[in-house]
């Protein structure tokens, strides 16, 4: 989705055959929120580092539950950021 002010949301959820190490799930994700080479917000899980978000500059592990919590989680972050409803 691109919004009138330029911001970009995608995301993006596989189910594979393995989990990706550290995590715990079969799910590979990434669900980003930003403006054209600006990432403002990013959850996503990769092989060494594992579930993990990004909220501007910061960097922090994030406890994987369900897709419905992750979506949940996302979108509450990008409203925070916005400062609306999505």
């Amino acid at each position: 989705m691109v919004y009138g002010d330029g911001a970009i949301l995608e995301m993006t959820i596989w189910r594979l055959p393995a989990q990706v190490p550290p995590s715990q799930h079969f799910l590979k994700y990434s669900l980003f929120y930003g403006l054209p080479g600006e990432r403002l917000v990013l959850y996503d899980n990769e092989r060494g580092k594992g579930d993990h978000r990004h909220y501007g500059l910061r960097e922090e592990k994030y406890h994987f539950v369900s897709v419905e919590r992750l979506m949940s989680d996302f979108k509450s972050d990008v409203e925070k950021v916005r400062g609306e409803p999505i």
